[in-house]
């Protein structure tokens, strides 16, 4: 590099320190006890009620299930998994927003959000794959009963 290129490189080096500097310190500033706590507090009540929510629900479905055929009893029962797919996500969600709060630093929170993303994608892909194979055996059973009702159906008029 020449002279001049390096003045004008020192000289920008010099103007955006201020920047640097308050960046660097940004990533350690500490996150206040009340803060953490408040966080804590109000995810954990959020949990209490959405564990709450998933039991009422559970219940409903439950009389709905009671109450009807068994065609009826197969939506039941794929209600009964959304509803505890749902509470699952409510529920890591609150979690993670718990160990979000536990981080003394913004780095600390950004690798801990990181690793609660990561969970999360696992998940939705394990229960992705989970879905399409029952999907798919609902769809094989559909097929096979209908492919009886219409063998008994013309099995009779011939």
């Amino acid at each position: 590099m020449t002279t001049e290129t390096n003045t004008v490189f020192a000289g920008v080096k010099e103007a955006f320190a201020p920047v640097t500097e308050a960046f660097k310190n940004f990533q350690n500033m500490e996150v206040p006890e009340a803060a953490r706590e408040f966080v804590k507090k109000t995810a954990t009540t959020a949990k209490d009620r959405a564990a709450d929510a998933l039991a009422g629900s559970e219940k409903v479905t439950a009389a709905i299930e009671t109450a009807v055929a068994d065609s009826v009893s197969e939506a039941a029962k794929i209600s009964r998994n959304i509803q505890q797919a749902m509470y699952q996500d409510a529920e890591a969600f609150f979690e993670g927003l718990d160990k979000l709060a536990s981080a003394k630093t913004v780095s600390e929170a950004f690798q801990i959000q990181s690793e609660l993303v990561r969970a999360r994608s696992e998940a939705f892909v394990t229960r992705a794959k989970s879905s399409t194979e029952y999907l798919s055996k609902l769809a094989a059973n559909s097929a096979k009963t209908a492919q009886d009702n219409l063998s008994k159906v013309y099995g009779k008029t011939a």
